[in-house]
């Protein structure tokens, strides 16, 4: 059975996107899906782009206006309700720092789907070349894999964890790919956590959209998560403009049936529905 929902996706309203809503839909419905969350962003504390960046950011680059957001679903979802379903989700960013903020945050709206994901390290984003100056790429990794597993200890209003191994997106030598016997440590005791907890994991596809060889997390994670018990797995693009809806989804099949997986999940009012493969 082919991949009926895109479970990550932005609109305008998240800090790096400039898609309409509208726009996202129309694509996905083109592209044959059933259902689609959109996961704006909402990250706390986002620090400044390193001095001489092109691409600047500030703490207030990705702060989701909430209501705003909520207020313009809720009119795409009666404008296209005899086409698509439309979840209303949230991606929100982990750090140390602003746990307490995340709580409060996601509890002030009634969600039907949270991913949470870590785009910071330490204060910083792995995005910029400056964040492994001074380290080892087996240094930032650990420290990476180490800081998700902290940060999913102390916060626990969410569903899956987001593009567990985001961060080899950006290794300086550019091989995009790490060897997991090096950590996996810890990726399995995050593992254990998310599945004590009844939470899960998603495959992002943006990976290969970002010309990687595999997706986030890569076949030996997807694996060693099925073989530890993991049983939920949401799918998504993690598109932020409509070409890239849907991308790679003839692959994720195949994919999740060699990791030994037999269904995948969509999130409805926080409840996973479990749909063959």
């Amino acid at each position: 059975m082919p991949i009926l929902a895109d479970c990550h996706m932005h609109s305008h309203h998240s800090g790096d996107s400039d898609a309409s809503m509208d726009s996202m839909i129309e694509s996905a419905i083109n592209a044959g899906l059933e259902t689609i969350s959109f996961t704006e962003h909402q990250d706390f504390d986002y620090p400044k782009s390193p001095e001489g960046e092109t691409e600047y950011c500030d703490e207030n680059a990705f702060m989701l206006n909430a209501d705003s957001y909520l207020y313009e679903l809720l009119s795409m979802r009666e404008k296209y309700k005899d086409k698509i379903r439309i979840e209303f989700g949230l991606e929100v960013g982990l750090q140390q720092s602003c746990i307490k903020k995340n709580l409060i945050f996601c509890r002030d709206h009634e969600y039907d789907f949270i991913i949470a994901s870590q785009h910071v390290v330490g204060g910083k984003d792995p995005y910029y070349k400056s964040f492994f100056e001074g380290r080892s790429e087996k240094e930032a990794l650990r420290e990476y894999f180490t800081e998700y597993h902290d940060n999913i200890k102390k916060f626990h209003n969410f569903d899956v964890l987001g593009h567990l191994d985001y961060m080899v997106r950006y290794l300086p030598s550019g091989t995009r790919e790490y060897d997991y016997s090096e950590y996996g440590d810890i990726i399995d005791e995050i593992f254990k956590h998310l599945i004590e907890n009844e939470k899960g994991i998603e495959i992002n596809t943006k990976a290969m959209s970002k010309g990687m060889k595999e997706f986030h997390p890569c076949m030996t994670a997807l694996k060693r998560y099925r073989e530890l018990g993991g049983e939920i797995v949401t799918v998504g693009s993690d598109a932020h403009k409509p070409e890239n809806i849907a991308d790679h989804f003839d692959k994720v099949p195949d994919v999740l049936k060699e990791a030994g997986f037999k269904y995948y999940c969509v999130y409805e009012n926080r409840l996973p529905e479990y749909h063959k493969l």
